[in-house]
């Protein structure tokens, strides 16, 4: 994988570069937010790893106005913080995964990993569809019936796992690995709620729903 590596800690991010590199990837470091801004408008990174407190620009300012500029590559924050709205303003931001430090190794390998297989699979087909709605990948939009829907970075993400998943229950576990990818106990709801956004947007106002509720189990899409 290719990987933009912003950390302004000079030995830890000499360290994980080595690891990165020692498993076949190709990293490129930067030391600070307006260069990892730069660079990742510049270049195609299959995943980008941000360190919240980054000079010049942090980490959760990058992932904003890169996810803005149209941007969908994966994002992994890392942050010393271990408080849970510093966690919530990340994935709010359009990152994908948070890590607190100090971490292991083996576990940022592995959400790495997870991030850059997912970042695959979502430029495996360029438009979905079901019914009347089309979810464009490429250009990240969605349109039911000719109107489009604005949606979030975490609603965009939500309808296009369900959507490539047709007629399948997801389980909120399910949903929650695929799209947050953080602890289970930390937000519970957040599935519920986000569903519920989505539905909003989606189905309200159209005779036909496409999101539908299993009870005692999850979520799933169909005409």
């Amino acid at each position: 994988m290719n990987i933009l590596l912003a950390e302004d800690d000079l030995r830890l991010a000499r360290a994980v570069k080595r690891v990165f590199e020692e498993e076949s990837h190709r990293v490129k470091l930067v030391g600070d937010g307006r260069a990892a801004y730069d660079t990742a408008r510049g270049a195609e990174f299959d995943v980008m790893i941000l360190d919240v407190m980054l000079p010049e620009m942090d980490g959760f300012e990058v992932c904003k106005r890169l996810r803005t500029d149209g941007t969908h590559t994966p994002v992994l924050m890392l942050t010393a913080r271990t408080d849970v709205q510093d966690r919530v303003k990340g994935l709010d931001s359009g990152a994908d995964d948070y890590m607190v430090k100090p971490f292991a190794v083996a576990e940022l390998l592995a959400r790495v990993r997870a991030l850059g297989r997912r970042g695959a699979m979502s430029n495996g087909g360029t438009k979905l569809r079901a019914g009347d709605l089309t979810l464009d990948i490429s250009r990240h939009s969605a349109i039911r019936n000719g109107h489009e829907i604005e949606l979030t970075v975490k609603e965009f993400q939500l309808l296009e796992l369900l959507l490539r998943h047709q007629g399948q229950v997801l389980t909120r576990a399910q949903i929650l690995d695929h799209v947050w990818q953080y602890d289970r106990d930390f937000a519970s709801n957040v599935v519920d709620i986000y569903v519920h956004y989505l539905r909003n947007k989606v189905d309200k106002g159209f005779k036909t729903q496409l999101i539908h509720t299993v009870r005692g189990v999850g979520y799933t899409l169909k005409p």
